[in-house]
């Protein structure tokens, strides 16, 4: 009898304990769609639309965030700005200036935030059929509740979201149902060089993507991800050519850091293997993990770190501490 009564303690305990935990598990992953489409004479242009969504179980989507990372650099006479600075379009919030100077319903970020919402409940394929027509903007919903509230071209905020939707950079995790989804984009032009009689410039405007779900102020989940698109020109600044192969996940082992770099494991997996090691760390505890530097930058002082990602990390250090940041 006494054994029964513990028995059922136990049971009522363990009952217990998973009712008040409220696990579920979900599925985080992101996406980038890219194009280097507005760049002219006089002007580079990249922008990289990128989507992050949580799924349930059932793959429909729980919660997604949208930023755009449109980055611009005036070419003129084949110069480059390595020191330019970039904020996404999400960032720049009203300063973005769609409803000052584009007599728009309102402003960009609004009108994502209204899109992010709408998509709450589909199923990746659901998303690729979203019912679209084209018009002065581009091409636009024409869902009637939808276009009340978002006017502006949704095509690459669809590609973005179905790509995020798959298993190509993806992780799966278990929470309860209070947990908030952050996304960012860091984005640098250091590594450009201008144009002389001799060469053609590159302008190299390198985007670095975070995504992180957050609970209790804690990272649950994380992925990251990178684009290297090149935009080349001449000494008069006349666009001559651009290239883009993919995200560095995307490409996987075509990236060639084994291959080419004698690396431990190709980008793909190393940067899988930090954004592993950022779960149960708040945003600082990310920007302060310990770095030391070698030849291949600020690389990870931890050694367990360090077994499974020897390449530089302060890049995904930044943009995932900022996707937390900026969870809602």
């Amino acid at each position: 009898m006494k054994k029964l009564i513990a028995l059922l303690l136990v049971l009522a305990m363990t009952m217990t304990f998973t009712a008040c935990s409220g696990s579920a598990e979900y599925k985080l992953g992101m996406g980038v769609d890219l194009n280097t489409d507005s760049s002219k004479d006089g002007q580079a242009q990249v922008d990289a639309t990128v989507a992050a969504v949580v799924l349930d179980k059932n793959g429909k989507i729980v919660s997604c965030r949208l930023d755009v990372a449109q980055s611009k650099m005036d070419i003129t006479d084949g110069q480059v700005d390595t020191a330019a600075t970039f904020q996404t379009k999400m960032e720049l919030g009203d300063a973005y200036g769609m409803v000052a100077y584009g007599n728009a319903i309102a402003e960009w970020d609004a009108q994502a935030k209204a899109f992010e919402q709408y998509v709450v409940g589909k199923t990746a394929e659901e998303v690729k059929n979203i019912p679209t027509t084209t018009n002065e903007h581009g091409i636009v919903a024409t869902d009637e509740a939808l276009l009340a509230s978002c006017t502006m071209q949704i095509s690459e905020f669809i590609n973005a979201i179905v790509k995020a939707c798959g298993d190509n950079n993806s992780v799966t995790f278990k929470a309860g149902k209070d947990i908030t989804l952050g996304l960012a984009a860091i984005t640098t032009a250091e590594e450009s060089t201008a144009a002389d009689e001799e060469n053609e410039g590159v302008v190299k405007m390198y985007s670095d993507f975070g995504a992180a779900v957050m609970e209790n102020g804690k990272i649950v989940a994380a992925v990251t991800d990178s684009v290297q698109p090149q935009i080349t020109m001449d000494v008069d600044g006349v666009i001559t050519g651009s290239t883009f192969k993919g995200t560095k996940m995307e490409l996987g082992s075509d990236y060639g850091m084994v291959a080419y770099g004698n690396a431990i494991a190709e980008w793909d997996a190393q940067a899988k293997a930090f954004a592993a090691y950022t779960v149960g760390k708040t945003a600082e505890e990310v920007r302060a993990i310990p770095t030391t530097q070698n030849e291949h930058g600020f690389v990870p002082a931890d050694e367990t770190l360090l077994a499974s990602c020897t390449m530089q990390i302060t890049g995904m250090m930044a943009v995932i501490a900022q996707a937390a940041d900026y969870a809602r």
